[in-house]
């Protein structure tokens, strides 16, 4: 598994938000073989575990943080994408 690069900490504070309201977003993760993947979901938790940090969608799909590409059209690192 590749090692765990940290997301920028506002933009941490978008997720958490997302989660507390619970409302439908539109998220975009890039896979390891480089394609990208998207759900219209709602973020239903925020955590970490083995040194890393999720989210859980409200189906159950967990996503890594480090694989988000952007979340209701704001990117990970406060840019458009």
């Amino acid at each position: 598994m590749v090692a765990y690069r940290p997301i920028n900490c506002e933009f941490h504070d978008v997720l958490e938000s997302c989660a507390t309201l619970r409302k439908t977003v539109h998220i975009q993760t890039i896979l390891p073989n480089g394609s990208r993947r998207s759900w219209h979901a709602v973020i239903t938790d925020v955590f970490s575990k083995g040194g890393a940090e999720y989210l859980t969608l409200g189906d159950g799909e967990t996503i890594r943080l480090d694989a988000l590409v952007s979340v209701d059209g704001r990117g990970v690192d406060g840019r458009v994408p």
